[in-house]
C-alpha cells in the first residue's frame, strides 16, 4: 500500500444523501477528503496513471477529490474514502504489462483463408436459381 502523508489529505464532513433516515438532515456524515497529488510525490507515468483513474475526480489544480457517503457514521465514510483513495493511488503506481506483437505463422494464414473459401462457396451457393436450359 502506498504511503500517503497526512500533510497531503484534508478532509471535510458534509450533510449528504444515502442512509441515515431523518437523521441524514442533520448530521454531517458524509467525507470529502482533498489530496494533494503533488505532495504524494509520485513517478510521472504513475501521475499520468492516476490521472486517467481519477477522470473528472482531479481537479486542474491537482487536487484529488473522493466523496464517501455510503454508511451512516462519518468514522465509516472516513475510512471508506482512505481505503478509495489507497486504492487508486496503489493502482496508479502499477505499471501495466508491455506487450509484445506476434505474428501469425504460414499455417494460421492458409487456414483463415481455408475457412473464407469455404464461407465463400457456402454464400455462392445462395444465389438466385436459374432454370437450366
Amino acid at each position: 500500500m502506498a504511503d500517503i502523508p497526512e500533510s497531503a489529505i484534508s478532509e471535510k464532513f458534509l450533510a449528504g444523501s444515502g442512509p441515515g433516515g431523518q437523521n441524514v438532515n442533520k448530521v454531517a456524515t458524509a467525507c470529502q477528503l482533498r489530496v494533494d497529488v503533488f505532495a504524494l510525490r509520485l513517478p510521472p507515468d504513475a501521475y499520468r496513471r492516476l490521472k486517467t483513474l481519477a477522470g473528472s475526480r482531479m481537479t486542474g489544480e491537482g487536487e484529488l477529490i473522493i466523496l464517501a457517503r455510503q454508511y451512516r457514521t462519518q468514522e465509516a465514510n472516513r475510512t471508506d474514502a482512505r481505503e478509495r483513495l489507497h486504492a487508486l493511488v496503489d493502482q496508479a503506481l502499477v505499471r501495466p504489462e508491455r506487450r509484445i506483437k506476434t505474428k501469425p505463422s504460414k499455417a494460421a494464414k492458409a487456414r483463415r483463408i481455408d475457412g473464407k473459401k469455404a464461407r465463400s462457396a457456402v454464400k455462392a451457393g445462395r444465389g438466385r436459381v436459374r432454370p437450366s436450359e
